[in-house]
């Protein structure tokens, strides 16, 4: 009598496929942040790092500061710009679905 193969064991399943939400393809154009102007008379500059909720669409359900600049202005100014921004959804194995990216805006005083 042969003996039976012992039965292979089955591995991990396999990791989701995850493609973040993009803000950087070129046929979106989304418009830079306003500088205002107090904020660039006074030399007000800095790095806002926004928490952006991306919808399977595209569009911003939500933006919040998560890193703030120091100045109230930069901050407001990046998230009311960010809010009105089209992105290439996030996908998870190929299905766009509601995501959540962080977004820098740099603020610097031309030069």
């Amino acid at each position: 009598m042969a003996a039976a193969e012992p039965a292979a064991m089955p591995g991990p399943p396999a990791s989701p496929r995850v493609e973040l939400p993009s803000s950087s393809a070129n046929y979106l154009n989304n418009p830079k942040p306003l500088y205002p102007r107090r904020s660039e008379r006074l030399g007000e500059q800095g790095l806002v790092l926004l928490s952006v909720v991306v919808t399977p669409d595209g569009r911003v359900r939500e933006a919040s500061i998560k890193t703030s600049s120091g100045f109230e202005r930069l901050d407001q100014s990046a998230r009311d710009a960010v809010l009105g921004w089209t992105f290439v959804p996030g996908k998870r194995n190929g299905a766009a679905v509601e995501m959540s990216v962080d977004v820098p805006i740099r603020f610097k005083p031309p030069e």
